[in-house]
């Protein structure tokens, strides 16, 4: 196809020109029916959004994809491009793409009438037809539409009623397209009136020029359902323009989460090699997301994005691998108290409500990773709560009596990795707790799971745990009262 250089070459061919919402609509059903999955790496959505996006562009409907902060919704927009022909063919230096066998603008028709079938052709290739505009208050109307240029007129000796003075803007030289406006509210009203024509009947109106140019384009807007009160708002006519408004949502389980996160993780292969990271260490990371968005200290309406669990394991692996580095070790493990190392990805992140700003965003940020804690321990060992009866035993009474007849321990953080296992080795009651609870565990996950204990006892109040420069130190929370009488 790319062969075909000319207009008469392109006739012969027998190409039949195709708008582009019916190039993604018979894309999209040639993958439905050989099973092919469209939006690849997408996850937690092929149930919710997925589906809804599919019938939209089956519907051949304009998109709004409303949203949180963190939800991929740029991400499905860009992944639409891989539903285009691969290859498109346009009149030779028009700016708008005019389609040979239709042509729009004044300069591929009085090309096409000066050289008919001679008139040149070029290709151009579906990542080419992709464009995208982040609403910001100083987007104009000239920005997206066009405007008149001066330069233009004086340079071709033209009269300002000549339509050949006008510059195009981003949306017609973005014809055959896919057209993503991120942050739609955000956009000023005057500017999203500008839009209406476009997207109803393809007109477009510059400087008193009202040009007649079916402009063929697949729009996608993203919006956040905060920017509604806080900065803007979607102009109610735009809306009824907007074929389809497609929710997104956050992952609703800690093993989609734990997919994002890993497949976005932007990690060096050394230090993948060299930091072994548990699967316990894992789900801890991404129940701090989770705690984050029902935290009454984090503002629930501004969401927690998915970006907060990549950069905080980002973050858990840097925190092994500096710790490693500095120890001398040429591997290791991460550690529970390595997540110390996560909090100004946490802190980042979230945005605090006033309670929370009170609290100071350390703080916060310490109170989540030990509500991960203490929200993942029952799926691991006994709930304490349910143990708490008096005169019967528990599984944590050795653990707690051992602590008891000894001053305090301490796990400094720059411990090498054999003085690290060999200082959890001397709390035995943690290995019966293993055997019994555990008994499958990964032998790379059991020092991971001690120091795991330990903080979870700390959670449900029979352990005290403080933190210092140099490490944390747990101990009894009753001997060092008693002992002090």
């Amino acid at each position: 196809m790319k062969d075909i250089k000319t207009l008469g070459e392109l006739k012969k061919s027998g190409y039949q020109s195709k708008s582009i919402k019916d190039e993604l609509r018979d894309n999209l059903i040639e993958n439905i029916k050989n099973k092919v999955t469209t939006f690849e790496g997408i996850h937690g959505y092929e149930n919710t959004v997925i589906p809804e996006l599919e019938r939209a562009i089956l519907s051949r409907h304009n998109i709004n994809l409303l949203g949180l902060r963190g939800q991929a919704k740029t991400r499905l927009a860009r992944m639409m491009v891989t539903l285009l022909d691969e290859y498109i063919p346009v009149v030779e230096g028009s700016e708008i793409n005019d389609d040979p066998l239709q042509p729009m603008s004044r300069y591929a028709k009085e090309l096409i009438a000066e050289k008919g079938d001679n008139t040149p052709i070029s290709w151009l290739h579906r990542d080419e037809r992709f464009a995208e505009k982040l609403a910001t208050p100083d987007v104009t109307v000239a920005d997206i539409i066009g405007d008149v240029d001066p330069i233009k007129a004086a340079n071709l000796k033209l009269s300002y009623a000549d339509d050949r003075v006008i510059h195009f803007g981003m949306i017609p030289r973005a014809n055959r397209c896919i057209f993503v406006i991120n942050e739609l509210p955000d956009l000023q009203a005057r500017i999203q009136v500008a839009l209406f024509n476009i997207l109803q009947e393809g007109d477009i109106q510059i400087r008193g020029f009202k040009l007649r140019l079916p402009l063929d384009m697949q729009f996608v807007f993203t919006a956040n359902p905060e920017d509604y009160t806080n900065r803007g708002s979607i102009v109610t006519p735009l809306k009824d323009r907007i074929g389809s408004q497609i929710l997104t949502h956050y992952p609703d389980s800690v093993e989609t989460a734990r997919t994002i996160t890993s497949q976005e993780a932007n990690l060096d292969e050394r230090q993948s090699a060299s930091v072994y990271v548990p699967d316990l260490a894992k789900d801890l990371l991404e129940q701090i997301s989770f705690e984050a968005r029902d935290s009454e200290y984090v503002d629930v309406k501004s969401g927690v994005s998915a970006r907060m669990s990549i950069t905080a394991f980002e973050n858990l692996l840097s925190t092994a691998e500096r710790r490693a580095l500095l120890s001398g070790d040429d591997e290791t493990s991460v550690r529970l108290s390595d997540f110390t190392g996560v909090i100004p990805a946490i802190t980042g992140k979230v945005e605090l409500v006033y309670e929370g700003e009170q609290e100071g965003a350390d703080f916060v940020a310490n109170i989540l990773i030990e509500s991960s804690v203490k929200t993942l321990f029952p799926k691991y060992f006994p709930k304490i709560e349910k143990l708490e009866k008096q005169g019967e035993e528990t599984p944590y009474d050795d653990l707690v009596s051992w602590f008891f007849n000894n001053d305090g321990f301490e796990l400094l953080d720059d411990y090498d990795d054999n003085t690290y296992k060999s200082k959890l080795d001397e709390v035995k009651p943690l290995d019966v707790l293993i055997a019994d609870y555990q008994p499958d565990i990964d032998s790379k996950d059991v020092y991971f799971e001690k120091e795991f204990i330990l903080w979870g006892m700390v959670q449900f109040k029979k352990l005290s745990k403080y933190r210092y420069s140099e490490g944390l130190q747990f101990k009894d929370p009753y001997g060092s009262y008693i002992s002090g009488l």
